[in-house]
């Protein structure tokens, strides 16, 4: 399923919190990095009341700032393979919320590779959409900066061996993942365990949350 067209809404449809629309809006809106933002500010989210997954990933790479899908590419092809879930159940923002650590395509190194995420949007926005997602049985850590930024102390010395460890933060009902890029392709063929223990238990998790 090579990309998706971005013909879903960019905007969630109403989840029956006044509130929570109206924070979303204003996500939407933000403008505080603006200037530091190569193709300017799109900022993507996307959760409903009632989400029981959350995914917490890097930042928008340049294809889902053009459709304001997220992970609208391959590495949402792999994603979505990973947690065993089809199109539609992955887009229920009603199912599973989505929430990067920036919000916003970062732009580039000159060298190549996407940039880090912003760091204005955890502190400005997560902890406020957190308090109107009571439901979130089931946090997804990908990447080594929502680790850093959400295990602090607990993480281990690299991402691999925090991963390794996540036995470890799953009675917190969270899960450190690599990110589902065809760079670290490599990387699985060298832990098998990923593939072997992890992926069972995240797939056993994500169907018994959402049925």
């Amino acid at each position: 399923m090579p990309g998706l067209r971005g013909d879903l809404p960019e905007i969630d449809p109403p989840g029956g919190d006044r509130a929570l629309d109206a924070l979303l809006s204003d996500v939407r809106a933000c403008r505080i990095c603006a200037d530091a933002l190569p193709l300017g500010p799109r900022p993507v989210v996307r959760m409903a009341k009632g989400a029981r997954i959350l995914i917490i990933g890097q930042a928008p790479g340049t294809r889902v700032h053009e459709t304001g899908l997220p992970w609208n590419d391959a590495s949402g092809d792999r994603l979505r393979d990973w947690l065993d879930l089809s199109v539609d159940d992955f887009y229920d923002p009603a199912k599973l919320a989505i929430m990067p650590m920036g919000f916003c395509y970062p732009g580039r190194f000159e060298r190549g590779g996407d940039l880090p995420p912003r760091p204005e949007c955890a502190p400005a926005w997560h902890r406020a959409l957190l308090d109107h997602m009571p439901d979130i049985e089931l946090t997804l850590l990908i990447g080594q900066y929502a680790q850093s930024y959400y295990l602090g102390q607990r993480r281990a010395k690299t991402m691999t061996e925090t991963v390794h460890r996540f036995a470890d933060y799953l009675p917190d009902n969270l899960l450190p993942m690599p990110h589902p890029s065809w760079r670290n392709t490599a990387w699985m063929k060298k832990n098998p365990w990923f593939e072997a223990d992890l992926l069972p238990v995240l797939r056993d998790r994500v169907h018994h949350l959402l049925g």
